[in-house]
């Protein structure tokens, strides 16, 4: 599961539209967080990124979509999505057991 984390592609999927108070509108990171994930190492410290980003895109209405591209995107990169079912399980209890 680490390389699974270590290897994920950035939640951006491209849509790169500013408009949301800052926030894009296909993936909701501002352009700070885009160019933070680049430089984010480890595990957890993506793990923690995607959980945050995960929420805020579930409050917005938008996971659904961005879920659909961003499994897309492992695809063309040819990498494991950190969205498999067990995975995203485990993303879904953390955010439970921190709430």
């Amino acid at each position: 599961m680490a390389k699974t984390w270590a290897k994920a592609p950035s939640p951006c999927i491209d849509v790169c539209k500013f408009r949301d108070r800052g926030h894009c509108i296909g993936c909701t990171m501002t352009k700070d967080e885009k160019k933070r994930f680049k430089r984010l190492d480890g595990k957890e410290e993506k793990r923690a990124f995607f959980l945050v980003l995960i929420e805020r895109l579930e409050e917005r209405g938008r996971l659904d979509y961005w879920t659909r591209m961003y499994r897309r995107r492992c695809e063309r990169k040819e990498r494991p999505c950190v969205l498999d079912k067990d995975k995203m399980e485990v993303g879904r209890q953390a955010r439970k057991e921190a709430a």
